[in-house]
């Protein structure tokens, strides 16, 4: 039996979570557009958008990758798991490859260290709020349910 809740009480609150992060990258990449209007699609200058270095392509990437989150935080079935799921190990896996190439030339997406930082923090949060955003049967949630409290009377003193 797998191990990811199911059924979660807080699953809503996740939703609502992953939502604003979504949010909060759409904003971020219209503000972005806006700020780098006109500019090379990857440029590198200094560009700052809500207080992250940028350019127009990752502006551009973040409107979308913005909507999609906040799509996938909308759904009520194992869709929107799967999409924080994936959204999760994509900012995780983007912000590790922009961390190392920080200070090349192959910094296309005009990443700085705290772009990065936010990156991964909104890796974690996403690749979470998928975790607990599993939804299946009522019978299975039950069963879920009788297997940690039977885990978990095993392992107590007693």
């Amino acid at each position: 039996m797998a191990h990811i809740p199911i059924n979660h009480p807080a699953r809503t609150l996740y939703r609502v979570i992953s939502g604003l992060v979504g949010l909060y990258i759409l904003i971020f990449g219209i503000f972005g557009i806006v700020a780098t209007a006109g500019q090379p699609l990857f440029g590198r200058d200094n560009d700052y958008a809500l207080g992250l270095r940028t350019n127009l392509a990752f502006s551009i990437v973040s409107v979308f990758f913005g909507i999609v989150i906040m799509i996938g935080a909308s759904r009520r079935g194992n869709l929107g798991h799967l999409m924080n799921l994936t959204a999760g190990v994509v900012f995780l896996v983007v912000g590790l490859i922009m961390l190392s190439v920080l200070q090349t030339d192959a910094n296309i997406l005009n990443f700085s260290v705290a772009t990065v930082v936010v990156s991964l923090i909104f890796g974690l949060i996403t690749l979470a709020t998928g975790l607990y955003d599993k939804v299946g049967p009522p019978e299975y949630a039950d069963e879920e349910r009788r297997y940690r409290r039977a885990a978990s009377s095993e392992s107590s003193p007693g």
